[in-house]
C-alpha cells in the first residue's frame, strides 16, 4: 500500500471517473487503474463497484476512503511541519470563494499575491458556503472566504472586512429621490433577490426578519446572478441589494442608481475560514495580510449592522 495509491483512490472516489479522476492526478488512465487494482488485489477486497454508472463505492470501499482521507492529511502535514521551520512561503494552496465574493475580491489582490508569492500555486475554486464546509473538512481544500458568522466548531475563522449593502433603484422607484436609504425604507416584498443556495440572499432575509419585516409566500422573483437583478430593476421590476465592493464594478451610466445606507450600514462579515486542523498557517497568514493591504484603500466604512448568513 502506497500513499499514491491512496491518493488515487481519493481522487476516483471524488469524480467517480477514472478518466477524470486520472487527468485530476496527472497520470493516464491504464497507470491509475492499475495502482487501484494493485491495492485492491493487496487487501482483498473491491473499493469500486464499476458496474455502476457513475462508478460507486462499496461499502468497504467507503470506509477505506475515510481512513486514506487521514492517512493523506497527515502525510501533508509532514510536509507542511518542514515547510514551516524552514519559513518556506510555497506549495499548493486550494482556496474556495463564494460566488458573491468571487468576482469582485479576486481582482483587487490576486496579481499582487501572485507577484510577491511566486513560489505558491494558488488553486482557487468557486462554490457555495456549504461545499466549501465540506471540502475543508474531507481535506480537499486549504482555506475558503465566505460570510461568516458559520459558528462550526471545526472550523476557523479570520475576519476579512465588512462590506456594507447599497441599493439599487431605477429612477422610477419610490425611494429614488431619497439622498440616503434607511432600513425602514425596505419592503421584502419590492427587492429582487437571487435563488435559493446563495447565502447572499440569507443576509438579506434576515437583515428584514431582524427588522420585523414580513416575508411573504408569493414572493418568487430570484435570479442566478447580480447581472440579472441589475437588469430588472433597470426595468421597474423593483429594487435590489448589492454588497459594496460589486457596486464599484457597475458601468458609469448605472452608478446614478446605487443608494448607500445611513449609518449603521447594514453590512455582511466576510471571512477567511479554515480547518481547525489546517497546518499551512503561513499560507494562509500572507494571503489574509495581502487581502488586508488592498482591502483597507477600498472600503473605509467602519459603522455597520453586521447582518449573518445563519441566524435565522
Amino acid at each position: 500500500m502506497t500513499i499514491t495509491q491512496l491518493k488515487y483512490v481519493l481522487a476516483v472516489a471524488e469524480y467517480r471517473n477514472f478518466t477524470a479522476a486520472s487527468e485530476q492526478c496527472f497520470v493516464t488512465q491504464p497507470t491509475l487503474s492499475m495502482q487501484i487494482q494493485k491495492l485492491e488485489e493487496e487487501l482483498d477486497v473491491l473499493i469500486f463497484n464499476r458496474k455502476k454508472k457513475p462508478i460507486e463505492l462499496t461499502p468497504i470501499g467507503l470506509k477505506i476512503i475515510d481512513q486514506a482521507k487521514v492517512i493523506i492529511d497527515e502525510s501533508n502535514r509532514i510536509n507542511d511541519i518542514v515547510d514551516q521551520q524552514k519559513g518556506f512561503v510555497g506549495g499548493e494552496f486550494k482556496l474556495g470563494v463564494i460566488p458573491t465574493i468571487m468576482p469582485s475580491l479576486l481582482p483587487l489582490f490576486l496579481k499582487t499575491f501572485l507577484k510577491k508569492y511566486p513560489k505558491i500555486n494558488l488553486i482557487i475554486e468557486e462554490l457555495t458556503t456549504e461545499d466549501i464546509i465540506k471540502k475543508l473538512s474531507d481535506g480537499y481544500l486549504d482555506a475558503g472566504i465566505a460570510a461568516t458568522p458559520l459558528e462550526i466548531e471545526s472550523i476557523k475563522e479570520r475576519v476579512l472586512y465588512y462590506e456594507p449593502f447599497v441599493g439599487f433603484l431605477n429612477e422610477d422607484h419610490r425611494l429614488f429621490s431619497k439622498d440616503k436609504l434607511t432600513v425602514d425604507d425596505l419592503d421584502i416584498d419590492d427587492i429582487l433577490l437571487l435563488e435559493d443556495g446563495h447565502c447572499f440572499k440569507d443576509n438579506i432575509l434576515n437583515f428584514c426578519n431582524a427588522y420585523k419585516k414580513e416575508i411573504p409566500n408569493h414572493f418568487i422573483l430570484e435570479s442566478g446572478s447580480f447581472e440579472t437583478l441589475i437588469k430588472l430593476t433597470k426595468e421597474g421590476l423593483g429594487m435590489t441589494l448589492l454588497p459594496y465592493l460589486n457596486s464599484l464594478d457597475l458601468k458609469e451610466t448605472d452608478k446614478k442608481y446605487v443608494k448607500q445606507f445611513d449609518t449603521p450600514s447594514p453590512s455582511r462579515e466576510v471571512s477567511l475560514i479554515y480547518h481547525k486542523s489546517q497546518l499551512k498557517i503561513q499560507l494562509i497568514e500572507v494571503l489574509k495580510s495581502t487581502i488586508d493591504s488592498v482591502i483597507r484603500g477600498v472600503i473605509a466604512f467602519s459603522d455597520v449592522k453586521i447582518i449573518s448568513p445563519l441566524k435565522k
